[in-house]
């Protein structure tokens, strides 16, 4: 069979109902292929993810406690309601994390680049289907996770009795995904409005952005539940997990040492390979002998001075806010222009107090090719593009098995400086080579 039959035969198997809501996607007839050394060091990328949000979860509770200092946990609870942060605090919530991790990887010449870290992301009903699908078109092409890793993935992180999938209606682009997901899973889980929804004995995995709280009627019900063990909820209300200010908190200067003793050595000097430079945009005034470490200023607003070469960064907004996911925050600096970053650096400072901005070294995504089924003319093209890498790890209910599910290859033209799901991207599953 060629490419453009196979292209069409992936397209085709698309469920009536789609994936994702009035969105689109180019189909190519190939998955995107990851070499042996890369996939192993995926594998062993996970584990290390759990345990950086472990320890970035003992941080902040030590930071509250007083044993260590207040900035830190102030930094995070910035523009929270204190009712939101206690329902994260309460009982077993406490103890909790997220059982569900993707990072966001920008593929570079010399590797990758996580942008961000979620731990309630979309794309694993897509993700899931891409497998099934290529799997069975293209059986001699080992799709990472395989067939069926990202529904044995998701399975796994409750027990046996299943759980519901609350989606609100701010995430409602998602639930035709995630009722795909749960009818594959054959009875055991199915999609409820999250807005109404009450509990009761069932778990729950929750698709909903925390900032969407106050919509959702029964809220602080869910968190009595998961906190006296009744239930278990996925992610847990925890918003100072879901800060993208982490990367920034982790290359600290005076958190140093403490993240090389949770982490382990090893792992810390991994997570430096892997997590931009970065840094939080807290306006405060520096000594006059003092500066910021990385960018030589000594007050963020020296950055709107920067040439467009020194622009190399990206502001975004650290979480808990409804712009500060899909990149609707983003500004990329070497490619606004002046007077654009200039503004963008301006709502930055001034936001601090409310939403904090995130200020990250920008990585250049390296080029690649890649087939693609033109529609319009029914001809199999190559894309000129650049990579983002989101693989998907599941944590296990029963023993805190860390497992990759799979991983989706989003390629953008190679013209667009953010990476990112959009109608002129492949979204192709991650095979091994």
């Amino acid at each position: 069979m060629n490419q453009t039959d196979t292209a069409r035969k992936i397209r085709d198997a698309l469920p009536e109902s789609g994936l994702f809501a009035d969105r689109a996607w180019r189909v190519s007839p190939e998955p995107f292929p990851l070499d042996k050394k890369t996939v192993k060091a995926l594998e062993k990328l996970g584990p290390i993810l759990y345990r950086f949000q472990r320890s970035a979860d003992l941080i902040y509770r030590r930071s509250r406690k007083g044993t260590l200092p207040d900035w830190i946990s102030g930094y995070l609870d910035q523009g929270k309601p204190e009712s939101l942060t206690a329902m994260g605090l309460e009982g077993k919530n406490a103890e909790a994390l997220p059982r569900v991790i993707r990072p966001d990887l920008i593929l570079t010449e010399g590797g990758y680049a996580a942008s961000e870290l979620d731990s309630v992301p979309g794309g694993i009903g897509l993700t899931a289907w891409l497998g099934q699908v290529y799997s069975s078109q293209l059986p001699d092409r080992p799709i990472v996770g395989g067939p069926d890793g990202m529904l044995e993935g998701f399975r796994s992180i409750f027990s046996d009795k299943g759980a519901d999938i609350l989606v609100s209606s701010e995430s409602a682009d998602y639930r035709p995904e995630m009722e795909w997901l749960a009818n594959q899973l054959k009875g055991d889980f199915s999609v409820e409005v999250a807005e109404s929804y009450r509990p009761d004995q069932r778990d729950i995995y929750r698709f909903f952005e925390l900032f969407d709280l106050p919509n959702i009627k029964y809220s602080s019900e869910m968190a009595a539940a998961s906190a006296s063990g009744r239930i278990e909820l996925t992610s847990p209300m925890k918003p100072w997990l879901e800060e993208k200010m982490w990367s920034a908190l982790f290359w600290s200067l005076p958190l140093r040492d403490l993240w090389r003793q949770e982490l382990r050595d090893s792992n810390y000097q991994r997570l430096r390979q892997i997590f931009p430079r970065s840094w939080v945009i807290d306006p405060v005034e520096l000594p006059h002998q003092a500066a910021i470490p990385g960018l030589e200023i000594q007050h963020f607003n020296e950055l709107k001075n920067f040439s467009q070469t020194e622009r190399e960064l990206v502001l975004k907004l650290s979480g808990y806010n409804e712009k500060a996911w899909g990149s609707r925050s983003v500004t990329i600096g070497h490619d606004a222009s002046t007077s654009e970053w200039s503004e963008a650096v301006d709502e930055a400072i001034s936001s601090f107090g409310t939403s904090p901005y995130v200020l990250q070294k920008f990585h250049q995504g390296k080029r690649i090719q890649h087939p693609w089924l033109n529609e319009e003319t029914g001809q199999i093209e190559m894309m000129d593009g650049r990579v983002r890498l989101c693989p998907y790890y599941f944590v296990g209910a029963e023993n805190n098995d860390i497992k990759l599910g799979g991983a989706l290859a989003t390629i953008c033209p190679a013209d667009k400086k953010i990476i990112h799901g959009m109608s002129e991207a492949i979204l192709a599953p991650c095979a091994i080579s």
